[in-house]
């Protein structure tokens, strides 16, 4: 069984931070890419930050840019999406996914690859 499970979202204050995991199981995340992905109800899935496989390189939406940061640790075979200063708009699930052979910039416009199940991130104003 190859699966991605997410964690660490909830109900936040516009301002606030929230640390989501996605671990691995199954398989081995080291020469995998990693992508978050956020969904609000009524849109599409965009893509949020993404990292590369050593986490040498990175890459991040214009919207969250200064506010989030992705990191990696591969002997937990867990990447991790760090939130800070929330905003309303930032409502949604959120969404991991893992892609081999494929570069950072691809990852996040790509919706090929192994995908978790979701975790819900709200805001309140």
């Amino acid at each position: 069984q190859l699966q991605l499970v997410e964690s660490g979202g909830g109900v936040v204050q516009a301002g606030g931070s929230l640390r989501l995991s996605c671990a691995a199981s199954g398989f081995n995340l080291d020469y995998y890419l990693i992508g978050w992905f956020r969904q609000a109800p009524g849109k599409g899935r965009e893509g949020v930050s993404c990292i590369s496989s050593s986490g040498g390189s990175t890459h991040y939406a214009d919207s969250v840019k200064g506010r989030f940061t992705i990191s990696r640790d591969n002997a937990k075979n867990t990447v991790y999406l760090q939130m800070n200063n929330l905003k309303p708009e930032d409502t949604a699930i959120y969404y991991c996914k893992a892609a081999p052979w494929t570069t950072v910039q691809a990852m996040c416009r790509t919706g090929g690859g192994y995908w978790g199940q979701g975790t819900q991130v709200t805001v309140s104003s």
